[in-house]
């Protein structure tokens, strides 16, 4: 049995998000103005520098590479129904502002082992590790970076997850040639049960994105 197996029937994956503040994680001042009542975070982590690197490590992120080569298993990938376009995504601004909403008729793109590479309103069921046991946490994609430079994407969390809030994966090519992968987020506990266990969570997300971080490095073949 998978995790998406464990999935419980009070939340079926059309569900609304398990939170109100989409693509806040876009945000300049996300760490200083969080929406209310979450934890924001940022890490970042240089893996390597040039365009080919770039390339390279974008391409492996939009395939679920941070996810899967983090240790998380990534099952029951969905995509969006093609008359659904409350969650096709929307474009933000440089401050973060949905300007408009996106295009929903692109086609849908596979990656080289046939994984669909990450689309907005797709879903998914992440499998963490937490206390001893595999917990299906599903996402739902909300927007993606595609820019000079910049490539990632955003999930949101859908009830049954242990947290609430939102999760950027990105790697960026700066100006001075290097090459850096960075995760941005806003949580908290999504029950009272987790809410009970919050400090362990606290503890288990950073070590997950110190697992991110390294995920895309080139000492893992990447």
């Amino acid at each position: 049995m998978t995790v998406a197996d464990a999935l419980p029937a009070a939340a079926p994956r059309d569900a609304p998000l398990s939170y109100a503040a989409v693509g806040a994680t876009q945000a300049p001042d996300l760490l200083y103005y969080p929406p209310k009542g979450f934890r924001p975070m940022e890490r970042q982590a240089r893996i390597g520098s040039g365009a080919a690197r770039f390339e390279t490590a974008s391409a492996k992120l939009m395939a679920w590479g941070v996810q899967r080569g983090s240790g998380l298993t990534v099952d029951d990938i969905r995509m969006p129904a093609p008359t659904d376009t409350d969650y096709a995504g929307l474009v933000y601004d440089a401050a973060g502002t949905p300007v408009r909403p996106r295009s929903a008729d692109a086609e849908q793109a596979y990656g080289e082992d046939g994984t669909p590479l990450v689309t907005p309103g797709m879903t998914a069921v992440v499998g963490i590790r937490l206390l001893g046991r595999t917990v299906a946490a599903p996402v739902r994609v909300v927007y993606l970076l595609d820019e000079p430079g910049r490539r990632g994407f955003a999930y949101g969390t859908l009830p049954g997850h242990p947290e609430s809030g939102e999760e950027l994966f990105a790697v960026e090519h700066r100006s001075d040639d290097s090459v850096w992968v960075v995760v941005r987020a806003f949580s908290r506990p999504s029950s009272w049960l987790y809410w009970l266990g919050y400090p362990v969570l606290r503890v288990m997300q950073e070590h997950a994105t110190r697992r991110y971080l390294r995920s895309l490095s080139p000492a893992r073949g990447v």
